[in-house]
This record gives C-alpha cells, structure tokens and sequence, in this order.
C-alpha cells in the first residue's frame, strides 16, 4: 500500500537551524544575495527551508509580502515568490537586506495603532520558527493520512504542516510547473500548510502551496492555491 509522509509541527528551533522548517533565516552558499520581487522591487520574504530526501540538496522558499495581493505571489512564473535549489553542504545563513524605506516619511503621526502595528511586521521573515517531524501514514492521498494521523495521535489536522514528496493533492487544477532550463515538468517536492501559528503562518490565501524541483538543472518552483 502507497504511504504518504507528513509534514507534524514539532516545536521551534534556531533560526539558522539546518533543518526542515518554517521561518528564520535562508541557508545558502556564500554570497548568495537575497532576492527580491520583480514587481514591486522589495526583498521577499522567506518562508521555509526543505531538506530533500537521500541529500539531494535543499529548497529555500521565498514569497513576496510587502504588498499582499499585488504581487502575484501565488504563480509559478509571476516574479512573486521564488525557490532556489542549492546543494545540502556549505550553506551558510543569508544576511538580511534593508526593510523597504516608508513611501511617505514625512506623513504625521496620526494612527498610532496602525503604526505599531505595521512596526511589528517584517517582510523579509515570519514571526517565528516552526520546525517538523516526518511522520509516514499508509495512505496514498495526502487528506485521507492527514485524518488518519489525527485520529491515531489525537492532535488536530492544523498540526499538519504539509507533505513531503509521493503525489500533489491539489486545491485546484494541476498546476505543475516545467523546469525553465530542460522544459520537463518539475518533482514535486512538498505541500506546505499556514499551520495553527499565526506568528509562523505563510500567507497561502487559507490555502496550501506546492514546491517543485528540477534536480538535474538545479532549479525549483513555487506557487500556492486557496
């Protein structure tokens, strides 16, 4: 019988932890610079580093959130978001770029609230760290394992961080990107989930996002559907 492998929120971790996780900072190898939108120009932020079965090498995920909705951030192709694919040694964590200057420094001071809020959010990281455990169910589709381990373990299914590997349950249409140098379509590589944390929550619009790679090339793709 076909298995799936989940991805179970399993605590927190340091942010440059060379593990399986959400938030913190970007592994990646020296002088790697921190990409950015080509929308809107500003720095992305990071969302999850994946570590590939059999050292295969690593995705870091990137996703666009300095103006949410305008940006395309849920294509494969759009300049949103981005994955990058580098090998699983000599990784070392990526500085983080300026925060994007205000569009209006000289505006008075007059929504305090608004302001304190908007000083408590940062584009270029998530509130928090996330980190996961493998857990592999024997079901062969990534909803009915996901029901099976909560009843087996007695956590709720928002304690499902997503999937790794085997076959994409998509929200919508197959949306499988091709690799942009040999063409092929990519692997998928995870389903990523916001989770139960709002503070380490990727903004998929409520709904999941698919990781693809293109071993062979070195190239990855990302996109979400809700």
């Amino acid at each position: 019988m076909s298995t799936t492998t989940l991805l179970i929120h399993n605590g927190s971790a340091a942010p440059d932890a060379p593990v399986t996780r959400f938030g913190g900072l970007p592994l990646a190898p020296a002088g790697t610079q921190w990409p950015t939108c080509t929308t809107c120009s500003g720095p992305l932020q990071f969302i999850a580093h994946i570590v590939l079965d059999g050292g295969r090498g690593v995705l870091a995920v990137f996703m666009c959130a300095n103006d949410p909705g305008s940006c395309k951030d849920w294509s494969a192709t759009a300049g949103g978001n981005r994955a990058c694919f580098f090998p699983p040694t000599g990784l070392v964590p990526v500085p983080l770029p300026a925060l994007p200057a205000a569009e209006d420094e000289d505006a008075e001071d007059d929504e305090d609230a608004d302001e304190e809020d908007e000083e408590d959010e940062d584009v270029r990281q998530l509130g928090a760290v996330r980190t996961v455990e493998r857990v592999t169910v024997a079901e062969p589709e990534y909803r009915a394992a996901s029901k099976a381990w909560s009843e087996q373990s007695g956590r709720p299914t928002r304690h499902v961080l997503g999937q790794l590997g085997g076959t994409p349950d998509w929200l919508q249409n197959d949306e499988t990107p091709d690799c942009t140098d040999c063409g092929r379509p990519m692997e998928f590589v995870a389903r990523l989930e916001e989770g139960p944390d709002p503070l380490s929550a990727p903004n998929f619009g409520s709904g999941s996002a698919y990781a693809h790679a293109c071993a062979p090339c070195g190239r990855a793709a990302f996109l979400w559907q809700c």
